[in-house]
């Protein structure tokens, strides 16, 4: 993949190229929505859910005047214009636009539209598993909505780093909510569980794909809280998300998960999730 080539507002160019405003609000303020979607083998996987997830961020934000479907072309064109014909990452970005600074929406504001491909770097290796934290939520009460406006994400992922782990699992009010940048499950008394969805987690595309595949393979799944205090028994836990699939988690807050290796319905879906990238309606 030679990622030479992005996309801004309607034209085809190299990323040095680019031109976005010092006024664009999604500079400012973070005023804007973004996605990030795999490919596998030249394809997009799971676009549509991702585009219908982009959708709903924009209409409760009151930007206007995007075609999400021509976004998703445009992130096809790009594969194929920077060759990625294997595995690759596409992140969009829509802003509300430039205007003059002021906190309330302008008027007549033509949103910014940014696309670029970027290689896919693995994020933890499944066969080992990876190492997590547990970190106080301090976050906005719109998670739901996948905003570009991430910097406690990004304060929390750091503290995990700094701490040796890969994650860092938000906890409000005694409950294990979901990754900065992951869905949580764990499996208790041999059912998987992760928590509702609600205006305090993102709607992952890969947690409703994880979810779905519990039934398939006949696996006990809710959606239903995951107290801080039961993690010390569960069986598992693992991570799902575009960036990672399906991710066995080793070991939180320094203890051990389990007995410390990757468990077998994490492994199970895992297959069960790679095998579903080959199929063009993973849903």
């Amino acid at each position: 993949m030679t990622n030479t080539i992005a996309y801004c507002n309607g034209r085809f160019l190299p990323p040095e190229e680019i031109r976005i405003s010092p006024d664009d609000r999604g500079f400012l303020f973070g005023d804007g929505v973004y996605e990030v979607i795999r490919s596998y083998g030249g394809r997009l996987f799971a676009l549509q859910p991702h585009l219908a997830r982009m959708a709903d961020g924009l209409r409760a934000l009151r930007i206007d005047d995007v075609d999400v479907n021509r976004v998703g072309t445009v992130a096809e064109q790009l594969l194929a214009k920077n060759g990625a014909d294997r595995e690759a990452l596409v992140y969009i970005q829509v802003t509300r636009g430039a205007a003059p600074r002021m906190h309330a929406f302008p008027a007549d504001t033509t949103p910014t539209v940014f696309a670029r491909v970027m290689p896919f770097v693995p994020k933890g290796d499944p066969r080992t598993g990876v190492s997590v934290i547990t970190v106080p939520e301090l976050r906005w009460a719109r998670c739901d909505i996948k905003s570009i406006a991430l910097l406690p994400n990004c304060l929390a992922n750091q503290r995990a780093r700094d701490a040796g782990a890969q994650e860092a699992i938000f906890v409000r009010d005694g409950v294990a909510i979901e990754g900065t940048a992951t869905t949580f499950f764990a499996v208790l008394d041999g059912k998987v569980r992760t928590a509702p969805e609600s205006n305090y987690i993102l709607p992952g595309v890969t947690r409703r794909i994880v979810l779905k595949l519990c039934v398939e393979l006949g696996i006990p799944s809710a959606e239903k809280p995951i107290f801080v205090e039961e993690l010390g028994r569960v069986q598992e836990l693992f991570l799902a998300g575009t960036t990672v699939e399906v991710m066995p988690i080793v070991q939180i807050d320094g203890r051990a998960v389990g007995e410390g290796s990757p468990g077998p319905i994490a492994r199970r879906l895992l297959e069960a999730f790679r095998s579903r990238t080959m199929t063009p309606t993973p849903l």
